[in-house]
């Protein structure tokens, strides 16, 4: 049975498990940011590189498991995408984080209940990827709904900030803290098209 396995079996890979720990990486790299926020620790900023160089390596994995296996889970365009979207969250986050240093940002506690909604919708996100191998849409609807008014909120807090921030007279400032909610409102964008990304697989194994 090995040899038959072996080299006449095609290769199957464990899609969901794999789609998992990449959302599971994502997940803790927004639980960093909040904390950094919460509790006013920027040191906790250090671990989101290392988060991000684990996310692109086991990104990498996944697409080159994607291109040597024959039968998956769904279909391949659909995986293709979600690998990409999940990757593209990870890479929004790292671009905040080196967007926070390079400016020498002494606190990012003012955007905290921003980051809060961010986690809540990767949170719901990491919930909806798990779920995904039940091939239950309807599990999945609510939360991809919930994802989607945590998004608007986000957008409404960004757009609250920014006219906040129009009232100041120190341009500097301005530009600096415009260029962070741009991208704290980027890493929102990522979650919610990787939450429709995810929505549209589960419905089309049905």
């Amino acid at each position: 049975m090995g040899l038959i396995s072996q080299f006449i079996l095609p290769k199957t890979v464990d899609f969901d498990n794999a789609l998992q720990s990449q959302a599971g990486i994502m997940l803790n790299m927004l639980e960093d940011l909040y904390i950094a926020s919460k509790e006013n620790d920027m040191n906790l900023l250090s671990r989101i590189p290392l988060h991000a160089e684990k996310a692109h390596a086991m990104k990498s994995a996944n697409m080159k498991e994607l291109l040597d296996v024959f039968i998956t889970p769904y279909d391949k365009e659909s995986i293709y995408r979600i690998i990409t979207q999940l990757d593209w969250v990870t890479l929004s986050v790292k671009h905040l984080q080196l967007e926070i240093d390079t400016y020498e940002t002494e606190s990012i506690e003012q955007y905290q209940p921003i980051i809060k909604q961010l986690l809540d919708m990767a949170t719901l996100l990491k919930q909806c990827v798990d779920q995904l191998s039940a091939k239950n849409p309807i599990t999945i609807a609510p939360k991809i709904a919930m994802i989607n008014d945590h998004y608007d909120e986000a957008v409404i807090s960004c757009a609250e900030f920014v006219a906040q921030l129009l009232e100041q007279q120190d341009f500097k400032a301005i530009i600096r803290q415009r260029d962070l909610l741009a991208q704290l409102k980027e890493i929102a964008k990522r979650i919610h098209v990787s939450a429709y990304t995810l929505e549209d697989m589960a419905i089309k194994v049905v």
